[in-house]
């Protein structure tokens, strides 16, 4: 687990955002060894209890992160006007170059800001290239213990670049930029799975509530060799496959063409989804890919800030739901999405999911998307004793200033929740029942130190990936051109406002 606070603490008159009561009511937290024993009015104080006075604060489950990068927190607002598939050709310019130490610290970059905004737990995806390595997976564990979260780390693994995935991309290249593309390919599967297998072999942070997971990055991406070695790898280990499946229109026509079938479908064909799978943006699956992967108990990452921000349309967030697919949101990597807000994220995808149809029947209601950040998320972490404030559960808990202007008035708490607050209300955050935020003060590292290290951080990395930004500025024109003319061709579901509702 993560560090705890041993003995017994009792958070007094605090108001607890309950979804099933419109304004939140005064209520007492016993905790005990970091885990809720009793939430009730009037809770007697055991002798020896330490008291928290809660008085003035709404509390919150820590919210969780159902998919995020790591790694992109030092690539934060790199990039503007990137479909995903340009973010995928400037990852060499934005990601590379990377000592271990650099590893680490966006790492602790990410999780810092998840922390300061009310995000305690997260399923993150490492990308290393061309390996996957223990000792870089072990300092991004390092660094989730280090600030106090817990987390699910998955390698993010591939065999085919993205110019080889994609149908035509490598023959629409200058032939000198083929030569330069074909140079950048991946080592054979089988180096990676090897790979894997020793990282998890010698996992060592379980006792932290770190996981480890394995992450096919996008089937396309993945041989199906390489894909079936993902999943047997997953189960060999008990731990979860996490991957991005129809995130870009762009990749829902290579299913059809590649498979003559979805991606999502081609992965259940392969043995992948189960109740331990994630499928991350998942904005192109259609109803069939949602029963699958319902029927299967897996689970959807919803990402509404990147999913705009790289113009990939709009996930059926109320269809989902309504089908009752388990639906955890997301922030994305900071290099696509800008921010590790999980406040954000729940309007973002509150607020997606009105534009879609002027039906409010068909929007999603502020209780579906915070049980969404909480529990959604959690199940898709493979946690089950987070996301709530019940016995039995955690004690990880933010308390939200109500003094903050956000709640001036409070009416209607997991409403304001959802639409007003930004995380600038936060005061503190627990995570089994210690500290980790106080009085706004990250308790678990020295910000002013970490930002001293991405300077110099940065400042390397621009001189060292000089010649790779530069092939990018090459490689964008054709990317740029070819995609979008890709992505005109006709699909069987709509994603994008533009288009007729489902």
């Amino acid at each position: 687990m993560a560090e705890i606070e041993p003995g017994v603490t009792l958070i007094r008159g605090g108001r607890l955002a309950d979804p099933a009561k419109r304004r939140a009511e005064p209520t007492d937290i016993l905790i005990e060894d970091g885990a809720i024993r009793a939430v009730g009015a009037g809770l007697a104080a055991p002798d020896g209890a330490r008291i928290v006075d809660a008085e003035g604060f709404l509390l919150h489950p820590g919210l969780i992160n159902a998919h995020t990068h790591g790694h992109g927190a030092l690539a934060r607002g790199m990039g503007d006007r990137w479909t995903l598939e340009l973010l995928l050709a400037a990852a060499p310019w934005i990601g590379g170059g990377r000592a271990l130490q650099d590893k680490k610290l966006s790492a602790q970059i990410n999780a810092a800001e998840m922390l300061m905004k009310g995000c305690t737990a997260a399923y993150d995806l490492h990308a290393e290239v061309p390996l996957p390595t223990a000792e870089g997976l072990d300092a991004v564990a390092e660094a989730y213990a280090g600030i106090g979260m817990r987390a699910v780390i998955a390698p993010m693994v591939a065999d085919t670049t993205v110019y080889d995935a994609i149908p035509g991309l490598r023959d629409a290249l200058p032939e000198d930029l083929r030569a330069t593309v074909d140079g950048m390919r991946l080592p054979h599967y089988q180096k990676t799975l090897d790979a894997m297998r020793g990282a998890l072999a010698n996992w060592r942070w379980a006792s932290k509530d770190i996981r480890a997971a394995v992450a096919p990055t996008i089937p396309h991406h993945c041989s199906d060799a390489f894909l079936c070695g993902c999943r047997d790898l997953a189960r060999d280990f008990g731990v979860g496959l996490h991957s991005h499946v129809g995130e870009s229109k762009v990749q829902a026509l290579t299913g059809i063409r590649r498979y003559g079938k979805t991606l999502l479908a081609h992965m259940y064909a392969l043995g992948l989804v189960g109740a331990d799978f994630t499928a991350a943006h998942g904005i192109w699956l259609d109803d069939d890919d949602l029963k699958r992967l319902r029927d299967a108990g897996g689970a959807v990452a919803h990402n509404p800030g990147s999913n705009m921000k790289l113009g990939n349309g709009m996930f059926p967030l109320r269809r989902a739901l309504d089908l009752g697919v388990t639906v955890g949101i997301g922030t994305d990597g900071a290099s696509s999405s800008d921010h590790q807000n999980m406040y954000e994220a729940m309007r973002a995808a509150s607020v997606m999911s009105k534009v879609r149809t002027p039906d409010p029947r068909a929007w999603a209601s502020v209780e579906e998307v915070y049980a969404a950040a909480t529990q959604g998320s959690a199940r898709a972490l493979g946690f089950k004793d987070i996301g709530a404030i019940a016995p039995g559960m955690k004690a990880d808990i933010v308390f939200l200033d109500l003094g903050s202007i956000n709640w001036i008035p409070h009416h209607w708490s997991v409403n304001q929740m959802v639409h007003v607050e930004d995380g600038s209300s936060l005061r503190h955050v627990m995570i089994g029942g210690r500290f980790v935020v106080k009085d706004r003060r990250l308790l678990t590292i020295d910000l002013g130190k970490l930002a001293l290290e991405a300077e110099a951080a940065v400042e390397r990395l621009e001189a060292l990936n000089a010649e790779r930004k530069g092939l990018f500025e090459r490689l964008a024109p054709v990317v740029a051109s070819f995609c979008p003319a890709f992505a005109a061709q006709r699909y069987h579901v709509r994603r994008y406002p533009c288009d007729a509702p489902d």
